[in-house]
């Protein structure tokens, strides 16, 4: 039981970390360089700011890798609860990682692309602007893609944290909307990509259940009393 205590506090740990990088690489840094419909704004703005454009690459790739372990600790705690039911949650969000690395790897080409002008000096300077705003739009494209991912694993997830009886289950039901949520702001954005802002602002307070689920394992931990009596049951 200590060790399924720990894994749970670990598990709360990282996904802490993530929740607190995560709006760092996808909300900070598109809102302070992005200019919507400005393609010279937008370039100008990644010229003048590349620490901080690099800084985003960076802090997207250690939140992968975190997130990685969040899994694995997830997956590790919930396991006894539905082997096959924490096989697909872990399977549903893995899928995402490689998604996030091709669009981390558009953002490196994109730096280059700014850095090494010289070296695509066939291009006109209106033409350079379109290829990096194309670029930039890739990158948010892919995005909106791994979020479908993000809200595809909370389902079994919570279905798990409900069935587990060491976590509330009102825990599991959040992260149920949460995840109807981030998959209906998927499909809002590709059907109605102008109503996606609104519909954001609206699910917001849906989006808070991974981090009570982040908070609860790391501060609360899981009820030692009702694992037990669950365990023998079995």
């Amino acid at each position: 039981m200590e060790s399924l205590r720990s894994t749970a506090r670990r598990a709360g740990m990282y996904y802490v970390l993530v929740a607190i990088l995560t709006p760092f690489v996808l909300l900070y840094v598109p809102g302070q360089l992005y200019v919507a419909g400005d393609a010279s704004a937008t370039v100008a703005n990644i010229a003048a700011n590349q620490h901080l454009f690099v800084a985003s690459i960076l802090v997207g790739l250690f939140s992968q890798v975190l997130f990685v372990l969040v899994i694995l600790a997830l997956y590790r705690l919930l396991k006894s609860v539905d082997e096959p039911l924490a096989i697909v949650m872990a399977a549903f969000i893995l899928l995402q990682v490689p998604l996030s690395l091709v669009a981390m790897s558009n953002e490196v080409a994109t730096l280059q692309f700014i850095r090494d002008g010289a070296a695509f000096s066939v291009f006109s300077a209106p033409e350079r602007e379109t290829l990096i705003m194309f670029m930039v739009g890739v990158d948010r494209q892919g995005v909106l893609v791994s979020q479908f991912f993000w809200g595809l694993w909370l389902l079994p997830l919570g279905i798990l944290v409900i069935r587990s009886k060491f976590l509330p289950s009102f825990l599991g039901l959040w992260l149920i909307l949460n995840g109807l949520a981030y998959i209906a702001l998927t499909v809002i954005g590709l059907v109605t990509p102008e109503l996606r802002e609104r519909a954001f602002t609206l699910a917001i307070p849906l989006m808070f259940g991974e981090l009570a689920l982040a908070l609860w394992l790391l501060i609360v931990g899981i009820r030692v009393k009702k694992q037990k009596t669950a365990d023998a049951n079995r």
